[in-house]
């Protein structure tokens, strides 16, 4: 039980810095145009991370029972706390770095590794590709569900936002801009808070799933047995065949509590990469950045698909500043962004691997 409650622990940890690791996401488009100050911003995103955290469990029950196959190993609380930790240490040195990369695939990367070097590098451990019964189109897995959104979710975002800033720069060709800053001003305010609903709906989830997952490694290995009637939340059956876990309401929450408290920290760093490095933002941009990425990360939410906010609204922000001309874009920061994003899932898969095997090194019996 003490294994057990660490990794909840140690999962809201990784949730908080979550929270203010990606809050640039929601916010740094509306305080670059300085439509709101960082402190209003932050206010506004903490609150809209908290509904959207709590709306939907499509994702949650993606990570806790769409990634890894629980027939072949059996994730005990010792490698999930590996695989957090991955995710944690990628996360945080990334966001030293000022690096938007994704905390999703730092959590994803993670959970795989340990699970490879758990199950002695079997790969059979991992769920690539089967039939989903809940989107018999698409598919589950790490194949359909990760590395496919991987590479086309910021393409979409990206197509999506020089799209969306094109139109409008036709429909306003004859506006004057001092009547279009105000009103996209006034616009820009309901767009960011859609940006962070979003953020929640996706982002939180993933905690959720972590939490499911060692609740239910810890029922199917018998540990929640005879659990004392105060705890008896706690017990997590196998879901049918064919079905997802369902996220308890207590796991759903915490989370979105602990997601808001970490985003209300604020994430200057990664803020100041999105919203002054690499392109110059006016309020019709940052709209038309957050309307495209929120209406993509809402069509992954709805699929259950945990893409990266980091990646979409990067990608998005890349599309309006291409929109008016490709040399507005500071392409070296776009470089440093883009190799973040290559290297957070084979990173944080092979630090949490790395745990793993330290672990068992550690306190494996010797001959």
């Amino acid at each position: 039980m003490t294994l057990l409650f660490t990794v909840i622990v140690i999962a809201l940890v990784f949730e908080y810095i979550n929270g203010f690791h990606d809050t640039a996401n929601s916010i740094a488009t509306v305080v670059s145009t300085k439509v709101l100050t960082p402190r209003q911003a932050i206010v506004l995103a903490a609150a809209t991370n908290l509904a959207g955290a709590l709306w939907g469990t499509a994702v949650a029950k993606t990570i806790s029972s769409g990634l890894i196959d629980t027939k072949v190993m059996s994730m005990t609380s010792e490698i999930i706390i590996c695989a957090l930790l991955g995710g944690i240490l990628w996360n945080l040195i990334t966001w030293w770095f000022g690096l938007p990369s994704s905390s999703s695939h730092a959590l994803i990367g993670g959970l795989c590794g340990a699970a490879l070097a758990a199950s002695g590098n079997n790969w059979n451990a991992l769920i690539w590709s089967q039939p989903s019964a809940q989107h018999w189109y698409l598919g589950k897995g790490l194949l359909w569900k990760v590395v496919v959104p991987m590479v086309t979710s910021p393409i979409i975002g990206l197509l999506l936002g020089f799209t969306v800033m094109g139109l409008m720069y036709w429909c306003l060709r004859n506006a004057r801009p001092t009547p279009v800053n105000r009103f996209f001003g006034r616009a820009q305010m309901f767009s960011a808070g859609a940006m962070g609903f979003m953020h929640g709906t996706n982002d939180a989830q993933k905690t959720m799933g972590i939490i499911a997952l060692s609740l239910l490694g810890a029922t199917q290995a018998g540990k929640l047995e005879n659990l004392p009637w105060f705890l008896s939340f706690l017990h997590t059956p196998q879901p049918p065949p064919g079905h997802d876990a369902d996220i308890a309401t207590w796991i759903k929450i915490v989370c979105a509590l602990t997601m808001a408290c970490g985003t209300a920290v604020g994430g200057w760093r990664i803020t100041r990469t999105l919203g002054h490095k690499m392109v110059k933002l006016h309020p019709i941009n940052g709209f038309a950045a957050e309307t495209s990425s929120a209406t993509v990360i809402l069509a992954a939410t709805q699929l259950g698909i945990p893409v990266s906010t980091t990646h979409n609204i990067s990608a998005a922000i890349m599309g309006v500043g291409a929109s008016r001309k490709l040399n507005a874009i500071k392409w070296s920061v776009v470089e440093r962004m883009v190799w973040a994003w290559i290297l957070t899932l084979p990173v944080s898969a092979g630090l949490a691997w790395v745990f793993v095997k330290l672990l068992h090194a550690t306190f494996s019996p010797t001959p």
